[in-house]
């Protein structure tokens, strides 16, 4: 019989095509220590990848070989010695090239998408270049396909597609948690146990013998890692959180981390749950009357939408060229491709050289002054995640107006946060969050002064920073690294329509000299 090889990223019950037979097809698991030793993982991240490998084999039982071994290709080997092998396409192009070299394996399509690479193909080619790539028209095109919070004739249920507006709410201003504001439970949360304890103790165990190392804290498990612990977070999420997801999706609060989120990005991540289904069960959760049409479609969007557009994305980029338009408003006309030629992953448009301070790529939120900052290392430290605009507006930024290296930065988002893979982490850092693909994710750099954090955030009124002071000792750095930011790519952006009248803002700007001089010299210390 043949062997189904199974990543750590493909362990739901949809990546095996007899789940529930306990005598089906056998199942090889493979451990490599090599992964782990090339790179310093977040030890939160390393846990759960471990923890749902060592599950999913309990829960196979028989049908399941789990090996520990250095390289994938020495259990593959050793499989295929045994009799026929196939695997699931992987889902980082390192890892499907490393499959395709191996001449007696077989790969069959990837699976735990919305939508198939042929359909992606499809709706490119409906739209012409990459200039013309939207999101906001693959998330049209998605719901009615799926037939996802539409009529029978393809329309949205409500007349409208778009619930942005209504899902953009600032903080309710002095609580410390959303919860002290608005009827809203805890995160579902799984009960560590013994296989957990284990995890552990490979984890140790590497340290010690193998040469691995890990950034960030050790803690309780904060995610699920099986697919019965990944269908009751959906459920405690539809029923008691989506109602307040979609107002406070991009809100901040320095003493609640996890606001209405999900927390799904990681058991989707891990392929336990078919993204699909978690769509319809919150669509239900509309047509039930228990949750508000604005969130449900927010929540959607984010799960059959940018989940994966940004997949696919990270397939096809290397393969055309032309900046194109992922997020916003389209841009006037095409724009040209300087970086043709280029793989997606090296785009750097805006020649950002800076390596990564230490205390950032160590996390060392205590160095910090800056609140949104510290708050944001801190988090990512103790729990290796953070929500969007965390990662969006409060680290993304500060390491575009700081002008990191992207493809470094890229590495670090990869490493640090649990649900980090190369297919989440290269467009959504090289393109959405640094610009550095020039526009194809995004027609504007995503960055901003203090004024955004301060309007979305709690985190200014205990920062020894001002958001409305750009030079002295108060100065923000946000808001002065904003102005610098804006100088040093203005030529790189004058052709931008979008970021006309913030170039003309910076020609107003009196103190801009003294500006500059304060951001050289305070560029090599912690905010």
């Amino acid at each position: 019989m043949t062997t189904r090889w199974l990543f750590a990223d493909q362990l739901g019950p949809h990546f095996l095509d007899d789940p529930d037979d306990p005598g089906g097809q056998p199942v090889l698991l493979v451990l490599s220590r090599a992964v782990f030793r090339r790179r310093r993982f977040h030890r939160r991240k390393a846990l759960l990848v471990v923890s749902a490998m060592l599950h999913r084999a309990a829960e196979l039982g028989d049908r399941a070989r789990l090996v520990e071994v250095d390289w994938y290709r020495d259990a593959v080997e050793d499989a295929l010695a045994a009799g026929p092998v196939e695997v699931v396409a992987p889902t980082s192009k390192a890892a499907d090239a490393f499959v395709r070299s191996l001449p007696e394996l077989t790969v069959l399509p990837a699976r735990g998408w919305a939508a198939d690479r042929e359909e992606f193909a499809a709706w490119t080619r409906s739209r012409g270049g990459p200039a013309r790539w939207r999101l906001e028209d693959f998330v049209r095109a998605q719901r009615r396909r799926l037939g996802l919070l539409v009529d029978d004739g393809g329309e949205p249920v409500s007349g409208r597609w778009n619930y942005d507006a209504e899902n953009r709410e600032a903080p309710p201003r002095g609580v410390r948690r959303l919860a002290d504001a608005v009827a809203l439970p805890d995160p579902w949360w799984p009960t560590d146990d013994e296989v957990d304890e284990q995890a552990r103790a490979v984890l140790r165990r590497w340290e010690a013998e193998e040469g691995v190392s890990f950034v960030g804290r050790d803690g309780p498990r904060r995610f699920a890692v099986t697919h019965r612990e990944a269908v009751a977070a959906v459920d405690h999420f539809v029923e008691q959180r989506l109602a307040h997801f979609g107002p406070f999706e991009d809100a901040m609060l320095d003493g609640d981390p996890w606001m209405a989120h999900s927390l799904l990005s990681v058991p989707l991540n891990l392929g336990l749950l078919d993204p699909v289904d978690v769509a319809r069960r919150a669509e239900a959760a509309y047509h039930a009357g228990a949750a508000p049409l604005a969130s449900v479609e927010g929540f959607i969007r984010q799960v059959v939408g940018w989940r994966d557009y940004v997949w696919h994305v990270y397939w096809a980029a290397d393969e055309v060229g032309g900046a194109g338009d992922g997020a916003d408003d389209p841009p006037d006309g095409e724009a040209e491709d300087d970086a043709e030629g280029e793989p997606y992953r090296a785009r750097n448009a805006l020649a950002a050289h800076e390596p990564l301070p230490r205390w950032f790529a160590e996390l060392d939120a205590d160095a910090v002054d800056a609140a949104c900052l510290s708050h944001a290392l801190a988090q990512v430290r103790d729990e290796g995640w953070a929500h969007h605009i965390v990662r969006l507006m409060v680290l993304g930024s500060w390491a575009l107006q700081r002008g990191y290296d992207p493809a470094a930065l890229t590495d670090w988002f990869h490493r640090c946060f649990v649900d980090g893979y190369d297919w989440v982490m290269v467009p959504n850092v090289v393109g959405m969050s640094q610009h550095a693909d020039g526009g194809m994710m995004a027609t504007k750099p995503y960055t901003s002064g203090g004024a955004y954090l301060h309007r979305m955030s709690d985190f200014c009124g205990s920062c020894r920073y001002d958001p409305t002071v750009r030079v002295g000792d108060s100065a923000c750095p946000f808001t002065a690294g904003y102005w610098a930011f804006l100088h040093r790519n203005r030529d790189r952006l004058a052709g931008n329509h979008r970021m006309a009248q913030p170039l003309r803002g910076l020609d107003r700007l009196r103190d801009l000299d003294a500006l500059l001089t304060q951001e050289d010299a305070r560029a090599d210390t912690p905010p």
